[in-house]
Order: C-alpha cells, then structure tokens, then sequence
C-alpha cells in the first residue's frame, strides 16, 4: 500500500476501472506467477489463530471498493459468490460447495 491509499501495483483501464497489474500480466500469460493470495480474496481479510486451527473470514469494507458493492447489491452478488475464486484457490472446492450449501440454507430461512 502506497501510504495508506492503493496498491503499488493498481492499474487503471481506459474505463478507469481499477485492476492489479500483477493480475493482468497473469492473465496475458506474461508471468506465471498470480497474485498473493491475500490479494485475491481481498476484501476478505483472513484471521486466524493456528494454535486452535481456527481461521475467520471477516469482510473488510474500504471506500476504494464502494463501486463494486454498488454492482453487487444491484445485481444480487454476494461476496462469497464475488470471491468464488479466491475461496476455491484458498481451500478449495469442497470448503465453497460447503460455503455454498450453508448460504443456501441460511437464505431459506
């Protein structure tokens, strides 16, 4: 982070949306290696105390994403589905099925 503001590695479209460099040149096949998966999952912050072999998931909210919570809450995006990814590079697709399943049951109610 760049004194408290954005990444040092935020790049900006013609659109001037914002986008991790590190990222882009992944995906444009120029590196092999992906960004941290820290980033990835961010705005999810990931807490743990490996001691008690517990983690916590805990939403981190920023003004520097408020345009991308405006697009999920019009088109009905949760975070977790938003971080599908993340989540399943992190631990995997079983723990997202779960995640999935509990959203779904919790919803319902």
């Amino acid at each position: 982070m760049i004194d408290g503001g954005p990444c040092a590695y935020l790049t900006k479209d013609s659109q001037g949306v914002a986008h991790c460099g590190i990222e882009k040149a992944w995906e444009a096949g120029v590196t092999e290696y992906r960004k941290p998966v820290s980033c990835h999952l961010y705005p999810i912050r990931v807490l743990g105390k490996p001691e008690d072999g517990f983690e916590a998931l805990n939403y981190e909210r920023w003004d520097i994403c408020s345009a991308a919570c405006n697009r999920g809450e019009r088109t009905g995006t949760p975070l977790y589905v938003f971080s599908r990814d993340a989540l399943i590079r992190k631990y995997g697709i079983s723990f997202y099925e779960a995640l999935e399943a509990a959203a779904r049951h919790v919803t319902e109610k």
